[in-house]
């Protein structure tokens, strides 16, 4: 089935709607929907999802895209004005995508809330930014936008004149705004598109016949008339009826499911009536979930409260119920009918009493209970019926409804449990007349406690009712251990907590007591660096300069690698990955697949005419597979739906390995490794054991990442007709790697050998060495079949070949003296590699060198070793070992100060941090002065000691809720660990027209690496950036070039622009003396005739760094990058959930070579760092099959996440002469800082269970998961939990 725009963007070249994920999860592909509603006779603007949206739905309605509302070549909207000028893109992958969102709501909403704005932004993910520059575009449009919150006046402590920004110098410098509100243009609506006129005569006079549609497999049927409707129906009983496509079309895609007919009733105004009566509401079920909400809430607004007690209940789960998008393509009888065990609504809905009206011939009323769901032949619908609409009573006196679910995260997630609980007591009395309580999540459907249920009425609403219930409850809906989704202790607590809370909230009822309800997203303050008054206002550098593709990315006219149009007979490619973990091929058998349609041959390892990669690590499978996921050959074919098909017919034999490893546990008993032991050491650890005053052993274990870079892997292969000449446009941080492992694979010189990199989706590195794979067999494909070949990976297969972060265990033994001074650590660590080796050694590597972090402490000594298992090779990650290393070291920390009984500050700053000039383990000189500013500075800014008597305040005071504090150093040492990684070249050409071509070596990720270069040229040439340009990064161009990667893209290859310009100036100089009132132009043009070269390549030999491991010292690092970060939170015992309140970010940059996009660093790594300690979680099966391939599974954070007041700060300008301008890289350093609110979450959960009198036990485990909070805040729920697992 074709799907709007995605399945062939290319034939209508709009390219501006971007394919990340297919199942509607990420929202970079959205776009606007209007319709003409013929219920309230007006104009309804909705965005939608266009991956799951079936052309064929689309009759009647008006498709916006992003192209459509603005472009750079026209008139920009104000929304893609604001979201670029406000730094609210990087990468730009996902910013069609925001923009629409945006513009649906203003669309909808002239001057949204704040609260407004969050939910239509809630289905839309950004894997760059962080969020808080995207969110500041978009309250500029809202009604209560206050600007800075350190001053509720609609100014920002950065204006000029402000008297509350203390960092900045007030007698030589002025201060730099990240942008200016006043100069936006304003939003008028006069200008936005009308609704298609043809489409408005059409909708008063609608179509009434029925409309078919004939696909290749299958056919969709649309009828104009209900009658018609239920006589197809009767005809096609097995036919599904489809209206949002949310749930059918995801089951589609990853189960292979396919409906010979499809049925729309999308145009039978009958299923959208909505009917109140006295006793109820009644609603179509063709009414979107969106329509529903606003529905309930209109009724709330105009009833009494005591009526709406379950339309409350219902809105409260509507809100955070998927994303803005999904509700509005999702129905109402479609999320009935679908009858998932984790739906949000179904378990409110039977508590409701809710009734279905169904329609065939006749009408009839079956209850929404149980039974329904179940899908009990007696209790569901027959094969010709419909269901028409879904009654909901009022509530009435002294009845309570309540609801509750808990995600992995809290919005756009499914819920582990959910929840809706219902009881009427007798009038003015707390005895119980009526007791309903509905689950989700628990079972194969939602389930009923109606035994519990029964047995509780007469009781009265009190403690011993309370503990009665629980025993039932946990009696009746007794979850097997193979309960989907597994965590089947967890739910059972759930199960238990989600009723103390429908008690607790009863009794406030009755109490009448008032809720305090939750704020919603606190705008940030950010203070920038300073320039200098003296500097030139011509001189970008240091400036907040916008990114340079900032407004294509909002206009949807920034050209990925997919955009790219097909070229003449192009064929596109898919992948054929193993199905086991370790087992010999038998056969591969290609005969049905070669005989399919379109399909022009299967490449396998035997089409390699060069180098099958390295002996350990195949481009294609030979003999054997080590992996699930492992690629063993392609299918080329003219479609990609076509190639999709073939690899179905593919027929591949195994035969099952042993040993089959999957954990470290595993890895370590088999002594599987992929490389020797790494070790570092110092001073006289057994000695200083036996002098201390005492000693503390634990764990840590953490889990893996994925990149999830909103563009996939993707690869254009384009053969040239002589001399085996290849151009390659790939999506990569490391296009002379993809070059020379092509070149080796086809057995050709790499000078025929061509790679483009335009800009890259997101990289993190991720696309260090993969891409290189995917590039030549795209390579081998095009050689053999002598065609252009495409090859774009889904997110399913993105995540499942491609690897990430490696998972990491650790054991630490500290002796410590009862100060909080350490004498000695002892960690050993050990990260799963995955099957083969890729960056493993040098990831254990820089484990080891970076494990101190902050800390002085005489005697260590650190150990790594790499495990090799039957998993997919993990690769480079931002950090690059550091986030999962340190960790331990600051787990350590938390744990002295427990046993000292210390705060966790006073056992880093006091007793432990680096205070003076000194070495590292590895003999490496640094200055920490720095690293104390920072600390100093976050402290101050923070508030921090105020605020940690306010957190233990809030504990004293609450029982089931805690608040925790943390503070974290950083020293991050940036670059890699050898001299030939740093060197850079660039190219720069001026033309006769005095315009300047710049090209270099690094790759355009997002991270602004192309805007710092035309600043650094700016500079250099005492030119205005607009006389600038930057085209691509080129191996034809740029050669030998080194991954951007590990922070120092900027700092190389600006020193290499930095050098060519300053030799192309020194040509120019004798002109410039003999003319000095002359133009640029001028000055140019008298070059050329004087014969001057006016291209210049630049070079920068790069940093000195070397390790010698043999003796354990060395220089590996040229620098290092500092910081210090404050989290406040807050955790709900009986759940898990937290919710992030504040956060602090101190950061050296030095001197930035462009706050706006280095502070969007720091942001956006924070946040990322903060989903691996939180949310983002990788399940596999006992197979080894990565079950979280997607974002239906796998949690990033979403825009909810973000914390309530988030404040990021420069460090005030300092001094380095070792790199450009004296500026740092910081695209890595605040990954590390997101562990703040995980040691923010472990300080609360200490809280709990100091309270409780809970042994702390020293296993720390991240991420800190719902599911590992609450089982941690154990309480007499938990206990009841393990008491009755343990009879059972």
């Amino acid at each position: 089935m074709w799907h709007l725009f995605l399945d062939h963007p290319l034939l209508v070249r709009l390219t501006g709607t971007k394919y990340a994920c297919g199942r509607g999860g990420c929202g970079a592909c959205t776009v606007m929907v209007s319709k003409h509603d013929p219920v309230s006779a007006k104009i309804r603007h909705f965005s939608i999802t266009a991956c799951l949206v079936p052309i064929c739905s689309l009759y009647g309605a008006a498709v916006t895209t992003v192209e459509g509302i603005g472009s750079i070549n026209t008139r920009l909207h104000p929304v893609q004005e604001r979201i670029a000028r406000s730094h609210g893109t990087q990468c730009g992958f996902c910013t069609p995508g925001m923009v629409m969102s945006m513009y649906t709501l203003l669309r909808n909403h002239l001057q949204p809330s704040e609260e407004q704005l969050m939910e239509a932004l809630g289905g839309n993910l950004c894997r760059c930014t962080g969020y808080r520059p995207i969110l500041a575009s978009g309250r500029t449009f809202c009604v209560e936008s206050t600007g800075c919150q350190k001053k509720r006046t609609g100014k920002c402590c950065l204006d000029l004149g402000g008297n509350d920004s203390s960092s900045l110098s007030r007698e030589s410098d002025i201060c730099t705004d990240l942008f200016v509100e006043e100069e936006f243009q304003p939003l008028d609506p006069t200008q936005e598109l009308i609704f298609p006129p043809e489409l408005l005569r059409m909708a008063k006079n609608p179509e009434k016949q029925t409309l078919t549609f004939c696909g290749e497999r299958v056919t969709w049927i649309s009828p104009g008339t209900l009658k018609d409707l239920l006589e197809l129906k009767a005809k096609h009983p097995e036919a599904p009826l489809i209206l949002g496509n949310t749930s059918l079309g995801p089951a589609m895609k990853s189960q292979g499911r396919v409906h010979p007919i499809l049925l729309s009733p999308a145009r039978i105004s009958e299923l959208s009536m909505v009917f109140k009566t006295s006793d109820g509401l009644t609603i179509g079920a063709g009414c979107s979930l969106a329509q529903v909400k606003d529905i309930l809430a209109e009724q709330v607004s105009e009833l009494p409260e005591e009526k709406t007690q379950t339309y409350r209940a219902l809105l409260k789960h509507l809100k955070s119920l998927a994303g803005q998008q999904i509700r509005n393509m999702a129905s109402l009888g479609g999320h009935v009918i679908s009858r998932h065990c984790y739906s949000d609504l179904n378990p409110i809905l039977v508590v409701g009493n809710a009734t279905l009206n169904l329609i065939s011939e006749g009408t009839r009323q079956i209850p929404l209970n149980d039974h329904f769901l179940a899908g009990l032949a007696s209790a569901d619908l027959k094969p010709e019926e419909i269901l028409e609409s879904v009654y909901i009573p009022h509530s009435q006196k002294w009845e309570f409804v309540s609801a509750f679910r808990q995600a992995q995260c809290q919005q756009n997630a499914l819920a582990d449990v959910s929840a809706g609980m219902r009881v009427i007591l007798e009038e003015a009395t707390d005895t119980i007349k009526e007791l309903s309580l509905s689950y989700g999540g628990v079972g194969e459907s939602t389930i009923g406690a109606h035994k519990s249920c029964q047995q509780l009425i007469g009781r009265p609403w009190n403690e011993p009712m309370l503990e009665e219930a629980c025993r039932l409850l946990l009696e009746e809906v007794s979850l097997p251990g193979w309960a989907p989704g597994g965590r089947v202790e967890f739910k059972r607590t759930l199960v238990v907590s989600f009723f103390f809370k429908f008690y607790l909230e009863v009794l406030q009822e009755l109490k009448k007591l008032v809720k305090v309800s939750v704020s919603v997203l606190g705008n940030s303050c950010l203070p920038l660096q300073s320039v200098d008054s003296h500097q030139s206002l011509q001189d970008p550098v240091g400036r907040p300069i916008m990114h340079l593709s900032g407004l294509k990315h909002a206009t949807g006219e920034a050209i990925f690698c997919d955009d790219i149009p097909m070229v003449d007979r192009e064929l596109f490619m898919v992948l054929v990955t193993s199905t086991k973990a370790h087992a010999k091929i038998i056969s591969i058998d290609l005969s049905e697949a070669l005989e399919l349609p379109g399909v022009v041959d299967v490449i396998t390892a035997e089409d390699i005419p060069g180098t099958n990669g390295a002996e350990d690590d195949k481009l294609l499978a030979v003999d054997e597979v080590l992996c699930v996921g492992q690629i063993i050959c392609a299918v080329v074919a003219e479609t990609d739906v076509q190639a999709k098909r073939a690899i179905e017919k593919i027929k591949i034999t195994y035969k099952d390995l042993e040993p089959i490893i999957f954990t470290i546990n595993d890895a370590i008993k088999h002594n599987s490794f992929l490389c020797p032991e790494k070790k570092l050491e110092q001073g006289n650890i057994e000695e200083a054991f036996e002098k201390v005053d005492q000693i503390v052993e634990g764990e840590v274990h953490v889990g893996g990442q994925e990149h999830f870079y909103m563009e996939t892997q993707r690869v254009i292969v384009i053969p040239k007709a002589e001399d085996k000449e290849l151009d390659i446009y790939v999506s990569t941080q490391d296009p002379a790697h993809v070059q020379k492992t092509v070149s080796s694979t086809l057995n050709i010189p790499i000078n025929r050998i061509t790679c483009h990199v335009k800009r890259v989706g997101g990289g993190f590195g991720g696309k260090v060495g993969r891409p290189a794979v995917f590039g030549a067999i795209a390579a081998v494909g095009a050689i053999k079949t002598g065609r252009p070949i495409r090859l774009v990976l889904d997110r399913e297969d993105d995540m499942l070949i491609t690897g990430g972060r490696h998972p990491l265990f650790g054991k630490y033994k500290v002796g410590f003296m009862n100060n909080g001074r350490i004498k000695a650590l002892d960690i050993e660590c050990f990260i799963n590699g995955g099957c083969t080796l890729d960056d493993s050694e040098q990831v254990t590597e820089f484990l080891i060198l970076k494990l101190e972090n902050a800390y002085k402490i005489r005697n260590l000594r650190f150990r790594g070793r790499a495990c090799m298992t039957n998993l997919p090779s993990n690769t480079a990650f931002r950090g690059f070992g550091f986030p999962q290393g340190t960790l331990i070291t600051e787990s350590c920390i938390t744990a002295v100060a427990a046993k000292c009984g210390l705060l966790p500050e006073e056992v880093r700053l006091e007793k432990n941090m680096y205070k003076t000039i000194d070495k590292t383990i590895y003999k490496q000189a640094f200055s920490p002065e720095t690293l104390i500013r920072c600390w100093n500075e976050c402290l101050d800014k923070s508030s921090f000691h105020s605020r940690r008597i306010q957190v233990e305040e809030f504990n004293k005071k609450n029982y089931w809720k805690k608040k925790g504090i943390a503070i974290i150093p950083m020293k991050f040492s940036v670059g890699f660990a050898a001299t030939s990684y740093h060197q850079a070249a660039a190219l720069v050409h001026i033309y006769t027209d005095g315009s300047v071509l710049v090209t270099h070596g690094g790759n355009e990720l997002g991270q602004g690496i192309h805007t710092k270069m035309l600043q650094v040229a700016s500079r250099e040439l005492k030119l205005p950036m607009s006389y600038m340009h930057i085209c691509e990064t080129s191996t034809a161009t740029v050669p030998n070039t080194i991954a951007t990667a590990a922070s120092i893209g900027s700092d190389v290859n600006g020193k290499a622009v930095q050098n060519a310009c300053q030799i192309l100036l020194k040509r120019l100089e004798p002109i410039i003396k003999k003319n000095p009132g002359g133009t640029w132009e001028d000055w140019i043009e008298a070059a050329f005739e004087q014969r001057i070269s006016l291209s210049a390549t630049g070079y920068f030999r790069g940093y000195k760094a070397d390790m010698d491991w043999e003796k354990g010292e060395g220089d590996p690092f040229p620098y290092y990058v500092y910081g210090a970060a404050c989290s406040e939170v807050e955790i709900d015992c009986l759940t898990g959930a937290h919710k992030k309140i504040r956060t602090d970010i101190i950061m050296d940059a030095c001197c930035s070579l462009n706050p706006a996009i280095d502070i969007g660093q720091v942001e956006g790594s924070f946040i990322q760092g903060m989903g691996l300690y939180t949310t983002e979680e990788l399940k596999y099966s006992p197979e080894g099959v990565l079950y979280s391939r997607g974002p239906d599974e796998y949690k990033i954070p979403t825009i909810t996440d973000v914390p309530e007041e988030f404040n990021v700060s420069l460090l005030p300008s300092s001094q380095t002469p070792l790199t450009i301008y004296s500026s740092k890289g910081l695209g890595e350093s605040g990954m590390f800082l997101g562990s703040s609110v995980f040691f923010a979450i472990t300080d609360a959960v200490a809280a709990a269970c100091k309270e409780r009198d809970i042994v702390e036990d020293f296993i720390v485990k991240s991420p800190a998961t719902p599911e590992q909070v609450r089982m941690a805040c154990a309480d007499r729920f938990t206990e009841m939990v393990r008491n009755y697992c343990l009879l059972s």
